[in-house]
């Protein structure tokens, strides 16, 4: 009987161990998931506008933080940014719209961040301009985009901003949008970055199909120059406000890929 007893024992324990430490290697995978997800908002737009993949991000239990970047200067930006990263507790995924994809090419050389994340955005390449980028190829024939006025800052033409801006949205929406931008520094177009971020670390894009701004064949070239994963959404400009869930989902793949 003793033997008997011993060798179920024994079995019970060898399936009891095995479980555990099936739950062990699990729990461990999931805690690897990138939870703290810092959000760049571009020009012409502040962070409230991330509200809605926010609200997404936070009931999925991710940690979401928003910039508020000024847009006076690129310097002033990403360093706005890095003030942000440097308040999260571990690793960070960087999520940039716009011209807050330049922010997050330079912001994205801290430590902390593991990942990028491209919305519509400009990714510029060590030394290159934003001005360069938008020469490169033919402009988008609805921007709105303005020349500097008396101050040295850039406005959205507002005649435009719901044509060209965010024709996907509430037409009462975008009025209120256009009157409430923030206008950016001229400056940022001649800015340029020494050590693009995503030379190193892993990088998503999505890809604005019906973008009036920055013309959609232009998205993916940086893309592919990047060798970023490429979704394709159809939407506008805003598309993160008017595909939040969409976006929310990319940024959320992008997470669960960077901790296996």
């Amino acid at each position: 009987m003793k033997k008997i007893f011993s060798s179920r024992s024994a079995g019970k324990f060898i399936i009891a161990f095995t479980a555990i430490l099936f739950i062990s290697i699990m729990s461990a995978k999931a805690q690897t998931t990138v939870k703290n997800i810092v959000l760049v908002h571009g020009a012409f737009a502040d962070g409230s506008g991330w509200e809605p993949v926010y609200k997404i991000l936070k009931a999925r239990g991710y940690n979401v933080s928003i910039v508020g970047n000024p847009n006076t200067a690129l310097a002033d930006d990403v360093a706005a940014t890095k003030r942000v990263i440097a308040r999260q507790a571990d690793k960070v995924l960087l999520v940039g719209h716009s011209y807050g994809g330049a922010i997050i090419t330079d912001a994205g050389n801290d430590s902390k961040v593991a990942g990028l994340v491209y919305i519509a955005a400009f990714v510029p390449d060590a030394n290159e301009t934003l001005l360069q980028l938008l020469q490169s190829g033919p402009p988008a024939p609805n921007s709105g985009i303005l020349p500097p006025d008396e101050f040295g800052f850039i406005w959205y033409d507002v005649k435009k901003y719901h044509s060209g801006f965010c024709a996907d949205l509430p037409k009462e929406q975008a009025d209120f949008l256009a009157a409430s931008q923030i206008p950016v520094s001229a400056s940022v177009f001649g800015a340029s970055i020494t050590n693009p971020a995503w030379k190193t670390k892993k990088s998503w894009y999505i890809v604005a199909t019906e973008d009036q701004t920055i013309p959609p064949d232009a998205e993916r070239f940086m893309a592919k120059r990047a060798g970023a994963t490429v979704t394709e959404i159809k939407a506008s400009h805003l598309v993160f406000m008017s595909q939040a869930k969409a976006v929310a989902d990319v940024i959320e793949a992008a997470a669960k890929a960077l901790g296996k």
